[in-house]
């Protein structure tokens, strides 16, 4: 292995299910195998977690993918490149609305995205007043609830007003009748229905395709002047998914999500049967087969940008562009050194 250029870092998260590689690699030692001194810092917010990162008082983090294109065309009003070695989480947010509001729209478990969709449609046009929130303006949660939206009123999804929060705000704020709906990724959607305050109406692989969703993150100069010390981190990190998929008693895991707080509910394998194991199932296939990212992802993220936000005027990407900002957005050769290092 090569010599690290940098020993101790600062891994940023916000808590939610698809963080769990870090903890695990920390909680496992694997951040130390591989010569690293990493300190787990907590998020408020994904605004908070992207300034942080892009002005280097992070050195890595757990990121929305789609920070890395707005990133890249100066949407984030930051404009400090950002470069993924590894995907930490595939598709995996959830629509949930209010109960009482799906009890208004006889929205069931049979309904499908679109049918949901049109309920929803339908009721806003009779003139009810409806507040959805996502997690950030660059997320595939945004992206995803208007093309949910979308299936039933084009226009609609365009200009309806997203109110934006952090996940572990989401079911405190339908609670409190401050939003009726949401998107976010778990266990914020579980923890709603098991507290009887939110109900899952659909999922993001339902409406949109097989896209990352969050990432390992590092900005540009970061990745240029650290590449050692960033493919320690990642190796670590993949090392931690690859167990996390073929583990068998999941309780370390849930107890780390409790100690974490990213777990703020009872949930019992004995009571909460089914909710239990699909935690579990999350977990296992946060990157199904390949934790390797793809620069089609980033190119799915660019035409979102384009078709839902209002884009600066002098922004102008065409294809040719978009596909080479896409595969900026990637550190292959970090990925491929970092399963070498562990094949070694």
């Amino acid at each position: 292995m090569n010599a690290l250029e940098k020993t101790k870092v600062q891994l940023g998260y916000i808590p939610l299910l698809d963080c769990i590689a870090l903890l695990w690699a920390q909680q496992r030692g694997f951040f130390e195998e591989f010569g690293l001194e990493v300190t787990l810092v907590k998020e408020a917010s994904w605004a908070s977690l992207r300034d942080r990162l892009a002005y280097g008082v992070l050195d890595a983090a757990h990121c929305l993918s789609a920070m890395l294109p707005a990133a890249a065309i100066g949407e984030d009003q930051i404009g400090i490149r950002l470069k993924t070695p590894l995907v930490l989480s595939i598709n995996r947010a959830y629509i949930s609305l209010s109960q009482s509001l799906t009890d208004v729209l006889t929205i069931d478990q049979t309904d499908s995205a679109q049918s949901s969709a049109h309920k929803l449609i339908a009721h806003l046009q009779q003139g009810y007043p409806v507040t959805l929130a996502h997690v950030f303006k660059h997320s595939i949660h945004h992206y995803c609830l208007r093309e949910w939206l979308a299936l039933a009123d084009q226009n609609t999804a365009k200009t309806i007003q997203l109110k934006t929060l952090p996940p572990p705000y989401m079911v405190e704020a339908i609670s409190s009748h401050l939003i009726d709906g949401f998107c976010v990724g778990e266990p914020w959607n579980t923890q709603a229905e098991i507290e009887g305050i939110g109900q899952i109406v659909t999922s993001s692989h339902d409406i949109i395709p097989a896209i990352a969703d969050k990432v390992l993150a590092v900005t540009q100069e970061w990745a240029e002047k650290y590449p050692n010390t960033l493919t320690a981190i990642t190796a670590a990190v993949f090392k931690a998914q690859q167990e996390l998929k073929n583990l068998h008693n999941f309780e370390p895991v849930w107890q780390l999500l409790r100690v974490f707080h990213i777990i703020r509910f009872n949930c019992s394998p004995q009571i909460h049967v089914q909710k239990y194991r699909a935690i579990e199932a999350i977990i296992r296939d946060f990157v199904a087969d390949s934790a390797q990212p793809n620069f089609q992802d980033f190119i799915w993220l660019f035409e979102q940008m384009q078709k839902w936000d209002d884009l600066n005027d002098q922004v102008k990407l065409d294809s040719s562009a978009v596909q080479s900002l896409s595969r900026n957005c990637i550190e292959q050769q970090i990925y491929e050194n970092a399963l070498q290092l562990l094949g070694s």
